[in-house]
């Protein structure tokens, strides 16, 4: 392969680059080369695959909640937005709602949480024990004060088929896409060389790292920076369960545990104990994190769960930023060019319109247009500003 130019280079081809290759290739007013190198062109193993592929409004700073109702807008017409010739890609969309439950220590938080999703138009819902009862007749409150419920705006999709959708609408508007590993060096004159494992190199003025835990923070270093940015693996875990139960959202219980319906059974998951959840690339299932903590949580919580057929399950990687578990946006001061989308810590896919949109800005006018992402600077870090986010899932 020969020494190439380009007026972008996007290193991770998965959602988030394939969002921002999408959404430059989309603006009128660029016009420019773009490259996207992808070291994993099957996507097997890439995060965008193995997500429980989720979106809610349900965060408790102003920033996150924005990204997210602007994303499920574009999901909602993804079908129009990411056509190609005439073909309408459709991710399955089901607005069942994430349900946040709280126990007495901690009502007040869902209640501020609350006040503030629904004072920037977020479709939330906010129940007594009572009310949720009413609602959800399956469901144990007995140890509850409060639960949130998004009635609309929240829910699940195929998120392999948003990156895919993004992808194809990308190359039909001449995105080229590299299979390699890339390296990057910064140019004294001529912005960045990359250089790819199956031979060559491409100078441009803009690298963009979507490269995930797996390679990305390996590239800032490269680059001359450090990010606190590590790969944790999560399990997700399949069941059937021979009760009907109806109008069953995302429920979130206490204890960080998820579940949610999937076709006509439910996948679930939890984050390990934090001593049981070192830095990880493998994609071995730990079953016995099922079985001793998820499925007693979940039977608890939902008796009907008590008897139940467990079925396939899978595992992934997050890549979380241990820093304040909320993404890295944008470019980096003294790095002319070089551009992070990284450390989305599990809410990567739901992100990915908005970043993409916003970071395809950020190269184009040299601002952000819409939606203001300078709360997910890299300089935060520096400044020891995290951004507190108490609705970690």
């Amino acid at each position: 392969m020969t020494d190439r130019t380009a007026d972008v280079v996007i290193i991770g081809g998965a959602v988030m680059g394939s969002s921002v290759a999408c959404h430059l290739a989309l603006r009128d007013d660029f016009k420019g080369r773009i490259i996207v190198v992808e070291a994993d062109p099957a996507y097997e193993i890439c995060a965008s695959a193995r997500s429980a592929a989720s979106i809610r409004q349900q965060f408790s700073t102003a920033i996150n909640i924005e990204i997210s109702l602007y994303g499920v807008r574009f999901l909602r017409e993804i079908g129009e937005t990411l056509a190609v010739n005439g073909d309408r890609p459709d991710i399955g969309l089901k607005e069942g709602g994430y349900l946040f439950l709280a126990r007495p220590d901690k009502a007040h938080v869902l209640e501020e949480n609350h006040a503030l999703q629904k004072s920037l138009g977020a479709d939330i819902a906010l129940f007594d024990t009572d009310g949720l009862k009413s609602r959800f007749p399956w469901l144990t409150v007995s140890d509850l004060r409060a639960g949130c419920h998004g009635l609309t705006g929240e829910g699940w999709f195929d998120g392999y088929g948003l990156m895919q959708a993004f992808r194809k609408k990308a190359r039909s508007l001449g995105v080229d896409y590299d299979a390699a590993r890339a390296q990057v060096a910064q140019q004294a004159n001529s912005g960045w060389r990359v250089s790819l494992s199956t031979g060559g190199t491409v100078t441009t003025p803009v690298v963009v790292n979507c490269a995930g835990a797996s390679g990305g923070p390996d590239l800032c270093v490269q680059a001359g920076l450090n990010v606190p940015v590590v790969p944790r693996k999560r399990c997700v875990f399949t069941f059937d369960c021979r009760e009907k139960l109806e109008r069953f959202p995302l429920l979130i219980d206490p204890s960080g545990t998820y579940v949610r319906p999937e076709g006509t059974g439910y996948i679930c998951g939890s984050a390990p104990p934090s001593d049981r959840d070192p830095d990880s690339t493998d994609l071995d299932v730990d079953h016995d994190l099922f079985e001793e903590h998820i499925w007693p949580v979940l039977a608890a919580r939902v008796p009907a769960f008590e008897t139940i057929r467990p079925g396939a399950a899978w595992a992934g990687t997050y890549d979380m930023n241990l820093f304040d578990h909320n993404a890295f946006v944008g470019g980096i001061n003294g790095l002319d060019g070089f551009h992070l989308a990284l450390g989305f810590s599990g809410h990567g896919l739901q992100q990915s319109p908005a970043v993409g949109r916003g970071l395809a800005e950020l190269i184009t006018t040299g601002s952000y247009q819409t939606l203001d992402l300078t709360p997910l600077s890299f300089e935060r870090l520096a400044a020891n500003a995290p951004i507190v986010e108490k609705n970690v899932v």
